[in-house]
Parts: C-alpha cells; sequence; structure tokens
C-alpha cells in the first residue's frame, strides 16, 4: 500500500475520470498527474479510450481503467445489483478492452479506479469487492486499486494481496463517517475554488476534511480527484494546481 501523504511532503497525486465526454479533456491531462479513462460501462468508446490514452501519454500522465455497471442511461451512478459473475465478466470487457489499446500505444495501464455506484457500493460490499479484485487478479495483477479512503473495500483488497491507493476527493463534499455526500443532495459538489483549494490543503497538510456538518474528519489519501466531467473541472483544477505550486507542491504521480 502506498503511504498516505504526509505533512511534509510536496508531493501531491492529483487524479481526474476522464474519457467521459468532457471538453477539456486535453487540457485536464497537462495538469493532472493520473487518469481513471471511462472504458464503456457508463460511457466511452475505442476512440475515446485510444485518444485519452495518447495524450496521457504525451503529458507522461499515469492512466488506469475506470469500469462501471453497465449503465449508459444513468451514466452509472445508479445502484445496481447484478449477478457477481455477469458483473465479473463485464468488469474484464472493460478493462481488457482499454488494457488492449493502452498496450497498443506502447502506454501501460497502472492502476483500476470504479466508477460512479460501482465505487460507493463496493466500497463496503464485500460481494462487490471480491468481484473487483477477481478481476484485476484476471486482467493484470500489478494493478493498483483505487478506492475510497478508510473504505472496507481497500482493507479487502490489500488482504488480497492487491496494492491499493487511497482517494480522497477535492470536489465533493463529505459525511460525517467519511462517505460521500450523496449526488441527491444541493450541497454534494465542490464549485467554489477557495472550497476546493480548501478542502485540497486540509487533506495534504491536516489529513482531514470538513464534513457537510462541520466535523473534522481524519482522512490518509494518497491520491486526490477531481472529477473531470464537472462543469467547473478545468478552473477547479488551475485554480488547485496553482496554488499548490504557489506554496511549493509539485503535482506528480505516486509510484504505484
Amino acid at each position: 500500500m502506498s503511504k498516505a501523504i504526509q505533512k511534509n511532503s510536496r508531493v501531491i497525486d492529483l487524479n481526474a475520470d476522464l474519457g467521459e465526454g468532457g471538453a477539456y479533456d486535453a487540457e485536464i491531462l497537462q495538469i493532472v498527474s493520473s487518469a481513471n479513462i471511462a472504458c464503456g460501462g457508463h460511457t466511452g468508446d475505442q476512440q475515446s479510450m485510444r485518444e485519452a490514452v495518447r495524450l496521457a501519454k504525451v503529458h507522461k500522465v499515469a492512466i488506469g481503467a475506470h469500469p462501471s455497471f453497465v449503465d449508459r442511461v444513468n451514466f452509472g451512478r445508479s445502484a445496481q445489483n447484478p449477478h457477481p459473475n455477469l458483473l465479473f465478466q463485464q468488469l474484464c470487457e472493460q478493462v481488457s478492452q482499454l488494457a488492449n489499446i493502452a498496450a497498443q500505444e506502447g502506454y501501460p495501464l497502472q492502476h483500476l479506479k470504479p466508477h460512479g455506484a460501482l465505487y460507493n457500493q463496493a466500497a463496503h460490499d464485500a460481494v462487490l469487492g471480491e468481484v473487483i479484485i477477481r478481476v484485476i487478479r484476471a486482467c493484470d495483477p500489478s494493478l493498483t486499486l483505487i478506492g475510497l479512503a478508510g473504505s472496507a473495500l481497500l482493507t479487502q483488497a490489500q488482504n488480497a494481496g492487491i496494492k491499493t491507493k487511497a482517494e480522497a476527493f477535492a470536489d465533493r463534499r463529505y459525511n460525517k463517517d467519511a462517505t460521500l455526500r450523496a449526488r441527491s443532495f444541493a450541497d454534494a459538489c465542490i464549485e467554489s475554488d477557495d472550497d476546493a483549494i480548501q478542502q485540497v490543503l486540509n487533506l495534504i497538510e491536516k489529513q482531514q476534511v470538513v464534513s457537510v456538518d462541520g466535523q473534522k474528519i481524519h482522512i490518509e489519501a494518497q491520491t486526490i480527484c477531481v472529477h473531470g466531467d464537472g462543469e467547473h473541472a478545468l478552473h477547479l483544477l488551475k485554480s488547485i494546481r496553482d496554488k499548490c505550486t504557489e506554496l511549493g507542491y509539485t503535482i506528480q504521480s505516486v509510484c504505484h
């Protein structure tokens, strides 16, 4: 398991979910250090995957698969309960498709990060967690699993011998139990540059976030995410990068 971002560390791994039809993927890839590429479950096709891989290679951004429940209608953000064997097959197809493209481009995958409802459900659902572990073992056991910091999924994966990276979010608000505020709430997403910057600084300097009800929550993260499909994603990322650079931090992928 990667070490948490330490208070005296000057390196930040900043990641974004890309290949999701966002207008600013090319610009975002000039800012982030890691990219999670949609591979067909919630969105994405071979063309979008190849474009994302090629752009990431140009900017030396570490890439990973971003598989999802097969649910394009709801962008993979609605809860699902597929049979584990069916889900295993679907996720393997998604990851393998992207992995093949990455291999063709000479820029292999480094990690896997589940998307949307799969990400949130697997954080506490051991059955889904086992499916994800099986997918990594079947597709590429060297892949690092990125999941919600403090989640049962990361412990489950570590116990299974899978490398992990704990993730926190610059653009999402947290409940007092360290879970993400559901998108059904109006205050679920952070759209203010100042608020996003403060959350990032709290994470890297204090290893904490402030929940929606004002409680300070301890979170140890190795990577910080901004959702690439958000309306304010590019502006938030630029502001975060500029402030971090001003304070002497370097945006750089942490070794997996």
